[in-house]
């Protein structure tokens, strides 16, 4: 049997949503799924046991920020990955692309490679694609992303053709350079808002693609509807026969939206930065629970969710943990969170096995404050 593979359960008919298996050699991932971000090795306050009783299937870390501290080679020397941080299913890691993009003062990109200064301490450092495998395959994730350019929002046309040529030639020498074949490489279509350029990078990132390919460059500050809409663009592009990796998004209407339109993964920081400021997901919106509002409301943060946090505490005392900066508040808060995404990616997929997946996305949304959605 192939290492990597992915096969199609159900495909709505309707919208081409899938409910499907990606195999992999740590683990199969029943998709769709919301993959929680372990940035620096870790889900902030989270242990690995926590995030099995949450039912994680898989997690992500961050090659920029492990390759600074403590260094892939010293996570080699722990037998990868896996071993270091003790977790035993699937991981991805991002090729630090997008750190490096947040990093605008501090970094020189060229056809080589990127120039970057550390956040942590100003020391400066050169990846160049070549550099980008060796650090991921030091790392031993399951599915590793080739080194891309992504834009901000409101970038002009020619900026994301610069963009888009340098992520072509990034990822020839990416997939070059990729020999272990217990990694799967994923391309990133990139383009930002301009159909024409996301639509060859998707030819572009073609012949790459074995099991898997992956969108950037959105939800850095369009709106969303501007997203969903360069969604519904690449749909039909996109091959059917291997996971569609949606980089960095992860709200709850977001996350329906997604699937709804094919995509099968989904990650972000948001359920846990946003843990750590306060707040909680909710299926009506976000509940800013460090409001004084709740300092005598002894429900849970949901009346009907059945997470560790929800059965055993109330509004009132983690309102307190938040306030008085304990840190406990932001795990609870980060349980809840996690858990909302983890199975409203669940309940989606039963949606589209069921074939009511219209019905159950009209719901959602109906319920949902959109006004509430902004992080």
């Amino acid at each position: 049997m192939e290492k990597f593979s992915f096969e199609i359960i159900k495909e709505c008919s309707k919208t081409g949503a899938r409910a499907g298996i990606f195999h992999t050699p740590h683990g199969d991932i029943e998709t769709p799924i919301f993959m929680p971000v372990g940035t620096q090795a870790t889900v902030k306050g989270l242990t690995v046991e926590n995030l099995k009783d949450l039912n994680a299937q898989i997690i992500l870390s961050n090659t920029y920020h492990l390759y600074l501290r403590p260094g892939h080679e010293i996570i080699k020397q722990a037998g990868g990955l896996h071993k270091f941080m003790n977790w035993d299913r699937p991981i991805l890691t991002d090729s630090g692309g997008f750190q490096v993009f947040s990093l605008s003062k501090l970094r020189k990109v060229s056809d080589e490679g990127v120039e970057f200064r550390s956040h942590i301490n100003g020391a400066k450092h050169f990846i160049s694609p070549e550099k980008d495998m060796e650090i991921q395959e030091a790392l031993g994730a399951d599915i590793i992303m080739a080194l891309d350019q992504c834009t901000e929002a409101g970038a002009s046309y020619q900026e994301a053709v610069e963009a888009k040529r340098l992520t072509k030639i990034w990822l020839e020498r990416c997939y070059k350079a990729h020999k272990n074949d217990n990694q799967m490489l994923f391309p990133i279509v990139q383009g930002n808002i301009y159909k024409d350029l996301r639509e060859q990078c998707v030819q572009d990132c073609l012949p790459y693609a074995k099991c898997g390919i992956a969108i950037g460059g959105l939800s850095v500050g369009e709106e969303k509807s501007v997203m969903y809409d360069i969604l519904d663009h690449l749909q039909p592009l996109l091959p059917k026969n291997m996971p569609r990796y949606l980089m960095g998004v992860g709200s709850p209407d977001c996350l329906v939206e997604g699937y709804s339109r094919g995509i099968d993964m989904m990650d972000c920081v948001l359920p846990t930065r946003v843990a750590r400021n306060g707040t909680a997901f909710t299926k009506k919106g976000k509940l800013v629970i460090k409001n004084a509002i709740y300092k005598q409301d002894f429900s849970p943060i949901e009346e009907d969710c059945d997470c560790y946090t929800c059965k055993h505490y109330s509004r009132a005392y983690i309102r307190h943990l938040i306030n008085a900066g304990e840190m406990l508040g932001a795990e609870l808060l980060s349980i809840h969170n996690l858990h909302m995404l983890l199975n409203l990616a669940h309940q989606t997929r039963e949606a589209i096995l069921g074939d009511y997946l219209l019905d159950f996305k009209k719901d959602f949304l109906a319920h949902y404050d959109l006004s509430k959605s902004r992080f």
